[in-house]
């Protein structure tokens, strides 16, 4: 029997990931090579404290460090899984939980190498999913190249277009999507001033009756906060669980949903 909602896939039917997305985080000052590189030496140093304290007797001296060796491996275990795994599985039930009719027009603010976007678009045959970024380095190997290639390796680049620009000065018309989608980008904006802009400007080209689903690290009262002002209704803000935990529950990520009202 088919699950099929008004002829879009259910999540049991999206395909795996085929494009090549690279690793979440922040690479503008130190490359993800030479992270990797410090992580290792740290926990190197902490092991052989370990086995020095506990060659000499001194259990107080070897627990400490082999606690913060144990912390340090759930910490990269965590944030990798959330970076490869988890942020696809969270992702396949929002998107389909959203009952696409699949032809709607997405916009997803700061769409990196194309993840999430290329996963909305499969779920779009008779729509458009556009991604804008300004392909900064928030994702090893962050450009539009990178994000065409891997929707030609999902088989959705003909439904994908890709526009540079920054979120908060978007070269696109008042009320032009019905569903505007952000993963983990607003919060890069370094200024409450932007971010409250990037709210603005994804309030003004949703259509009235688009749906806004927003997933965000931090800021996220904030942006409920404006948007309540801004009109928007039936918002809802909550926890994303440990699939989305980027290598520690203190920092989780929240997803903040809301309908932008009908005008008569």
């Amino acid at each position: 029997m088919s699950n099929d909602v008004r002829g879009v896939p259910d999540a049991s039917r999206l395909r795996p990931r085929r494009g090549e997305y690279g690793l979440d985080g922040d690479y503008g000052t130190v490359s993800a090579r030479g992270q990797a590189i410090i992580a290792a030496v740290i926990l190197t140093v902490l092991i052989a404290l370990t086995v020095y304290f506990a060659a000499i007797g001194v259990v107080v001296g070897a627990v400490i460090p082999a606690v913060c060796a144990l912390g340090l491996v759930l910490f990269v275990g965590s944030f990798l899984r959330t970076t490869k795994v988890g942020k696809y599985e969270v992702w396949e039930r929002i998107l389909t939980g959203l009952r696409l009719r699949g032809n709607e027009r997405l916009l997803e603010l700061g769409c990196g190498r194309g993840a999430i976007l290329c996963m909305a678009a499969e779920l779009l045959p008779g729509g458009r999913a556009v991604g804008i970024d300004i392909w900064q380095a928030d994702q090893t190997g962050n450009s539009p190249e990178s994000a065409r290639r891997n929707a030609e390796l999902e088989g959705v680049a003909g439904r994908v277009e890709l526009v540079t620009g920054d979120m908060t000065r978007m070269p696109f018309s008042d009320n032009e999507f019905d569903l505007i989608i952000s993963n983990v980008a607003i919060h890069n904006i370094p200024d409450a001033a932007g971010r409250r802009t990037a709210i603005d400007e994804a309030f003004r080209v949703l259509r009235p009756g688009g749906r806004l689903v927003v997933a965000d690290l931090a800021f996220t009262n904030r942006y409920r906060a404006r948007l309540r002002e801004l009109g928007m209704v039936d918002l809802e803000l909550r926890n994303l669980g440990w699939r989305m935990w980027w290598g520690t529950p203190l920092l989780p990520t929240r997803l903040l949903t809301g309908t932008k009202p009908t005008r008569s």
